[in-house]
C-alpha cells in the first residue's frame, strides 16, 4: 500500500473514528447512520425473503406488543422514523436488531424467554446494540483489517451490496447464511446488557427476570457454552453477575406495567 493510501485512510478515521459509546468507551466509527440504516434495511429484506416468516396471529400480537413497548421509550434517530417487527419460524433461540430499525425474533426464542419481562431483555438488548452503534464499529474494524469494503460516506448501492455482502453480513452480526446469527464482542456483549437492562426498565419491564432469562439461558445451552476465554459471549455466570450489579444501579421509574401476555 502507498504512503498515499496511507494517508488517506489515516485522514479518513482522523477525521470520522472519534466517537463514544452509551458507557463512554471509545470506539472506532468509519461510517455514518444513513450508510448503516441502508446495509441494515438491505440485510433485513433479504432475510425476509430468504427465512420463514411466522403467520401465527397471537405470537406476531404478542411480540408486536413487547417491542412496541420497549421501542417507545428509544430516542429518535435520524436515520429512520420506525422499528419494523418481524417475527421468523425457526427454532433457533436468538433475535437481532439492525441498523435502520429492524428487528427480528425467531420463535425459538419464545421456549426460553417464558415471559414478556424476559422476552423484553432480549428486544432491550438486541436494540442496544444498534443504540451502541455496534455494527458500525465492527464493519469500520472490517474496513481497517483489508476486507475489501470502501471507504466511503456514501451507502453502498444494490451491486456494491452484493460485491461486499460477507463482509457486511458479518459486520452487522449475521452470518453468509442469513439464519445464522454471529456474536458480537464480549465488550459489546457486556455494554449491550447494561444499556438493554435500563431500555427495558423504562418500558415497565421487570429488569429482575434478566438473572431468570439467562438462567434458563443456562438450561437450555446444557452445558455446551465453551469456557469463557473461548468465547466472545460472557459466561452465563458472568452476565448474571453483571447484570445484578447493574440493576442495583437502575433508576426507579415510575412507569406503568405492559400487559402483553
Amino acid at each position: 500500500m502507498s504512503w498515499l493510501k496511507y494517508s488517506a485512510i489515516a485522514l479518513v478515521v482522523g477525521l470520522t473514528a472519534c466517537s463514544s459509546s452509551p458507557t463512554g468507551r471509545n470506539q472506532l466509527i468509519l461510517f455514518s447512520d444513513a450508510d448503516m440504516s441502508n446495509l441494515g434495511s438491505q440485510s433485513f429484506e433479504q432475510m425476509k425473503q430468504e427465512l420463514k416468516i411466522s403467520k401465527d396471529v397471537k405470537v406476531n400480537k404478542y411480540v408486536q406488543c413487547v417491542a412496541s413497548a420497549v421501542t417507545k421509550h428509544v430516542p429518535k434517530q435520524s436515520s429512520f422514523d420506525n422499528w419494523e417487527v418481524v417475527v421468523f419460524d425457526s427454532e433457533q433461540v436468538n433475535a437481532f436488531a439492525l441498523p435502520g430499525g429492524k428487528i427480528g425474533v425467531y420463535t425459538g426464542l419464545l421456549n426460553v424467554a417464558k415471559n414478556q419481562d424476559q422476552l423484553a431483555t432480549v428486544i432491550g438488548h438486541e436494540i442496544a446494540h444498534v443504540l451502541a452503534d455496534h455494527s458500525n464499529e465492527r464493519l469500520s474494524q472490517s474496513q481497517l483489517a483489508n476486507t475489501g469494503l470502501q471507504i466511503t460516506s456514501i451507502a453502498l448501492g444494490a451491486s456494491e451490496y452484493a460485491q461486499y455482502r460477507d463482509a457486511t453480513m458479518s459486520a452487522l452480526g449475521l452470518g453468509v447464511q442469513v439464519g445464522v446469527l454471529l456474536p458480537y464482542g464480549r465488550t459489546q456483549e457486556s455494554e449491550a446488557d447494561i444499556v438493554g437492562l435500563e431500555l427495558m426498565a423504562k418500558a415497565g419491564f421487570d429488569p429482575r427476570q434478566s438473572i431468570a432469562l439467562w438462567q434458563n439461558m443456562a438450561k437450555a445451552s446444557k452445558g455446551q457454552q465453551p469456557p469463557e476465554l473461548l468465547s466472545t459471549h460472557p459466561s452465563h455466570g458472568t452476565r448474571i453477575q453483571d447484570l445484578s450489579e447493574t440493576m442495583q444501579k437502575l433508576r426507579n421509574y415510575n412507569v406503568s406495567r405492559p400487559n402483553c401476555n
